[in-house]
This record gives structure tokens, C-alpha cells and sequence, in this order.
């Protein structure tokens, strides 16, 4: 249970986080309204560094990204009978994260008018929506999360209890790079998790999920994660 659990836990404290740094920056009302995108991609940084800490300290191995997992098991990263495992309890993890930051932010929900800033505290979407380039988008951006990620967890490159701290700084930097054009899922538990949150949640004057963009940040993070685990491996 342990690898789950580390999982469950990373994964919940990731979305927690970076879904809180979405509501600060995006409804009404809050002392962070307006920030930019330099708040963005720090913030984000800064979650996936304690989800990854916390799940490596619990068990876990600090994927808390279905994508990553499911190349990591292609390429002989990760013993493929822990892979649903992994999926479930980081999905799980990302729809509670979620649910927690409708909790802290429940009175900024009730304050906000636009239906797309509440939808974007939970799921990402495209500044300029065109299929084909999206998924790209999205298929870079874990390309580069991949091929990165494995890089710096080379042993010659370890940092003992801060291995969790290259791989926020990749975050942050594919966040300041690439995340305009699809505000950057590269995860697919990140986006369908707090989605399903969304559309499940009683969440005042909400719009519909966006459920036909919905299967891009799941089918572009997980075909960039192959090619990167796939290049690196070749590599």
C-alpha cells in the first residue's frame, strides 16, 4: 500500500496547492487577484515540489502524473503491476486536492461571476482553441517533463531529500515556456481529476465542464511522455 498511498498523498497536495494558486490568481476577492503568470508557474513549481517530496518520504515514486507512469512502465522505469495502482490513487489524489480547494475558496467561488475563471481554477484550456495544436502543445510540454525528469534523477545527479527540487524547477520553466498556449496540463490526473471535481461539486453559477477539450491534456501528455521516456531511453 505504501508506493498508493505516497501516490494518493503527493498527488493530493500537488492539486491542493497548485489548484489554490489558480483561485488566488483567478477569483474575485482574494489577496492574490491578478497576480500573473509569474504566480502561475512559481506556484506551480512549488506544489509539484512538495507532492513530489511527500510522495518519495511515503513510498511512493513521486510520478503523481499517470503519463509519466505509463511511459515509466513502457521503458522499464517502473514494474507494470504497480501501474493501475499508480493511476487510480493519482487521480484519486487529484480529485480530493481538488475538492479541498473549492473548500478553502468556497466564498471566492460564490463572489466571482465569470463561469470560465471557475472552471479554471480546476481544468486547463486553450488560449487559442484548435485541435491539432493543443495536443501538440500538450505533447511537447511532457516531452520535455520526461525527458527532463529522467535526466535528473540520474544517480550521478542525486541530491538525496532534494531529487524533488529539479523537477519543480522543469515545472516552473515548462510553465513560463510553454504553458500559454494550453495552460500546460502536461498530467493528465491534473486536469481530469479536478474536471470531474467541477462537474460533480455544487459550485454557484459554474458553466458545463468542457468535456469535448477534455481529452486533450490526457491523450497529449500521455504521447509526449512516451517519446521522451522512448528518446531518453535510446539515448
Amino acid at each position: 500500500m505504501a508506493p498508493y498511498l505516497g501516490e494518493f498523498f503527493g498527488t493530493f497536495l500537488l492539486m491542493l496547492m497548485g489548484g489554490c494558486v489558480n483561485a488566488n490568481m483567478d477569483l474575485a476577492r482574494t489577496k492574490g487577484s491578478g497576480a500573473g503568470w509569474m504566480l502561475m508557474s512559481w506556484g506551480w513549481g512549488l506544489s509539484v515540489f512538495l507532492g513530489v517530496y511527500t510522495a518519495i518520504e511515503l513510498g511512493g515514486s513521486g510520478h503523481l502524473n499517470p503519463a509519466i507512469s505509463i511511459a515509466f512502465a513502457a521503458f522499464g522505469q517502473l514494474d507494470s503491476g504497480l501501474l493501475a495502482g499508480y493511476i487510480a490513487a493519482q487521480m484519486a489524489g487529484a480529485f480530493c486536492g481538488a475538492v479541498g480547494t473549492w473548500a478553502a475558496f468556497r466564498l471566492h467561488f460564490e463572489a466571482t461571476e465569470d463561469p470560465d475563471r471557475k472552471l479554471g481554477v480546476f481544468s486547463t484550456s486553450p488560449a487559442i482553441r484548435h485541435t491539432f495544436s493543443n495536443f501538440l502543445t500538450e505533447l511537447i510540454g511532457t516531452f520535455v517533463l520526461a525527458f527532463g525528469a529522467l535526466a535528473a534523477s540520474a544517480p550521478t545527479t542525486s541530491l538525496g531529500a532534494l531529487d524533488a527540487l529539479p523537477v519543480a524547477l522543469l515545472v516552473a520553466g515548462i510553465g513560463m515556456g510553454l504553458g500559454g498556449p494550453t495552460g500546460y496540463a502536461i498530467n493528465p490526473a491534473r486536469d481530469l481529476g479536478p474536471r470531474i471535481a467541477h462537474f460533480v461539486l455544487p459550485i454557484s453559477g459554474k458553466r458545463d465542464s468542457d468535456w469535448s477539450y477534455a481529452w486533450i491534456p490526457v491523450a497529449g501528455p500521455i504521447a509526449g511522455a512516451l517519446l521522451g521516456a522512448g528518446l531518453y531511453s535510446l539515448l
